[in-house]
């Protein structure tokens, strides 16, 4: 049996995010994306709960398409906040709005979002050391940084608790546990 880091425990889809998603590292722009927005909407919500309406939310925020979700108007907010499906939290739908505009300022500038959080880490990834995923802290000097530029550049809802977290799901910093048998591939 292979040894994973303790949070994914036995749940199937958890274990699948883990094993193929989970500190990968991540240059895609679109899945960074998605992965901001998901996180966000995750903050004080355990992760499982954003897995299991991932698809939902990939219907509802169209395939989070940057471009058309910064077009986003009353009514949209209004047919996402009546949707069942997906964390129906007006603030963090009107922060995904944002966000894209964000994004969209930032690509004006010829900045993609992978070039944009990857400098936190001067483009390499990050590898502490911790012996069991329990010692793992909320969050870092690095998501501090990363908020702070999010924060600059009129991102919303991306504070350092929500930074780390997007850190580690995209591989920004290699926070498998030792025993983890993903530890050494990343």
């Amino acid at each position: 049996m292979q040894s994973r880091c303790h949070w994914c425990g036995e749940d199937p889809l958890y274990i699948a995010y883990h094993d193929n998603e989970w500190g990968r590292p991540n240059r895609d722009d679109q899945k960074l994306f998605e992965s901001l927005i998901l996180e966000s909407f995750q903050s004080g919500l355990s992760w499982i709960t954003i897995l299991r309406k991932r698809e939902h939310f990939r219907k509802a925020f169209d395939n989070f398409n940057a471009e058309k979700i910064a077009a986003y108007n009353e009514n949209d907010i209004e047919r996402l906040m009546s949707d069942k499906n997906i964390i129906r939290n007006r603030l963090k739908i009107e922060a995904t709005i944002q966000n894209a505009k964000s994004l969209l300022s930032l690509n004006k500038e010829g900045i993609t979002l992978s070039q944009f959080v990857w400098e936190v880490t001067d483009q390499k990834i990050l590898q502490p050391k911790f012996t069991d995923s329990r010692e793992l802290p909320s969050t870092t000097i690095e998501a501090k940084a990363l908020s702070k530029k999010f924060k600059k550049a009129n991102f919303k809802f991306m504070g350092p608790v929500v930074c780390y977290a997007f850190m580690q799901a995209n591989g920004l910093t290699n926070d498998h546990s030792l025993e983890c048998f993903l530890h050494q591939s990343v």
